[in-house]
């Protein structure tokens, strides 16, 4: 890797144009960091507004051997945006334009810095929406979706991003434009490189277009809250929903310390309760009574404490604020956190709460979790205070335990958030050595000179 020299300097501003990039210090360092806390200066940032000048840019830095950090707007929680060996931050916030928006073929083309909420509203107003609905929607990027494969409550019904994407557009490691895809969804068209892309968080490839697939807005829905005597009776209840036939549009967990803090800290009124268990359906009005009754029945058992649908949005709204507000709550409880993302097969919530109370037992911190339980991704967070030493490595030594029993219980180390540099080190575990070896061949003919964002995902 080498410094960014006054000629490389000179080359990036003639590709870029005299405000596509920035220099200084001081304004370059607000583009080191993500909302991981880490953060480390990068040598410059670039500013494209075209396709045209990805390319140009790629092309200049592979010359010059300068590491490349793709950008959205920095939301991600793992340092996967951290420009750990320097170089260039390519920041795509002035590509931000919806290409198109074509209900006949429900889908959008859109640049990778358009904004989740702003495409949702665009979208919406036609009729339809953008199933990703990850908590920072309004306020993180297309592109920052597609790199690491985000989810958000609706998944469970809809799929996270890698299965509401049918094209990209991609600069490669030798500024080479590769197109992928179509605005079609069935396609038996060699391999797939659409789905290989998305979640490979800037290290492949600069996606700078993607097709999106639509789906039409809900007529109706409706939302019930299931309280329950402790996070085992809610994890049962879990399984049991999701063996049924109706699909939830939503199905959220929050533990213990996740109904106090609603509560206290999000506003919710709520009762005192082991365990919370937040269900959604959606559909056509007509069928919303049976669907709400096969879920209520399948909600019910052993350790249920009361059963209520929402009496109308204001309630239904009310409730969601709360959850979306757990993870910035749970400053109040600690000043530091570490927050996993892990995912489990469904089957396994139980088991997996179940494991979560021994290890926070064992490490003598508290440990909340909430989450998407039905796709089996839970956010478990290990709070502790970081000029602690002693609790600094009790929450190191709770997050490999955490780690130790997700990958036991065949899960995998990210739902959504990604691996980043976070979760890096713990890959080796997850996949065997040949598995990592065909990662690291794909990579290495993406990617030749390894500077796409180096330093992430491969241990």
């Amino acid at each position: 890797m080498h410094d960014l020299t006054s000629t490389t300097t000179q080359a990036l501003r003639d590709a870029l144009g005299a405000d596509g990039l920035l220099t200084d210090p001081v304004r370059c360092a607000a583009y080191g960091s993500d909302d991981s806390r880490r953060h480390a200066q990068p040598q410059a940032v670039a500013l494209p507004t075209t396709i045209a000048q990805v390319q140009a840019l790629v092309r200049i830095c592979s010359a010059a051997k300068l590491p490349i950090v793709a950008r959205g707007c920095g939301t991600a929680t793992t340092g996967a945006a951290v420009p750990v060996a320097g170089g260039v931050v390519v920041s795509f916030e002035r590509m931000d334009r919806i290409l198109a928006i074509r209900p006949a073929d429900r889908v959008a083309v859109v640049e990778p810095g358009v904004l989740n909420g702003t495409l949702q509203e665009a979208v919406g107003a036609q009729g339809f929406f953008w199933p990703p609905d990850p908590t920072s929607s309004p306020s993180c990027s297309v592109g920052g979706n597609l790199a690491c494969n985000a989810g958000g409550p609706r998944a469970v019904k809809y799929g996270a991003t890698r299965d509401n994407v049918l094209g990209l557009a991609f600069v490669d490691g030798r500024g080479e434009l590769i197109r992928c895809g179509a605005a079609v969804t069935k396609s038996a068209s060699g391999y797939d490189l659409t789905h290989l892309l998305i979640g490979s968080e800037g290290t492949l490839g600069l996606i700078v277009e993607a097709t999106l697939r639509l789906v039409p807005k809900p007529e109706d829905q409706r939302s019930l809250r299931a309280l329950y005597r402790d996070v085992d009776a809610a994890a049962a209840a879990v399984a049991r929903l999701m063996a049924q036939p109706v699909v939830p549009a939503a199905l959220e967990f929050m533990d213990t310390a996740s109904v106090k803090l609603a509560r206290e800290v999000g506003g919710a009124t709520l009762p005192e309760a082991g365990a919370l268990l937040m269900i959604e359906v959606d559909g056509a009005a007509e069928m919303l009574d049976y669907a709400s009754i096969a879920l209520a029945q399948a909600a019910e058992g052993d350790g249920l404490l009361s059963l209520d649908i929402a009496p109308n949005e204001t309630a239904r709204a009310a409730l969601w604020s709360a959850r979306r507000a757990l993870s910035p709550a749970l400053r109040t409880i600690a000043p530091g956190k570490i927050n996993e993302d892990v995912v489990v097969p469904v089957s396994a919530i139980p088991a997996l709460v179940a494991r979560v109370g021994e290890i926070g037992k064992a490490i003598d911190l508290p440990m909340v979790s909430f989450g998407h339980a039905g796709n089996g991704n839970l956010h478990v967070n290990i709070l502790y205070d970081p000029a602690d030493a002693d609790q600094c490595e009790r929450a190191q030594r709770g997050m490999h335990a955490l780690f130790d029993a997700v990958l036991a219980l065949d899960g995998q180390l990210s739902g959504e958030h990604g691996i980043g540099i976070a979760k890096r080190e713990f890959m080796g575990k997850a996949y065997s050595p040949a598995t990592l070896s065909l990662m690291r061949a794909i990579k290495t003919q993406c990617d030749p000179d390894g500077l796409l964002n180096p330093g992430k995902v491969l241990p």
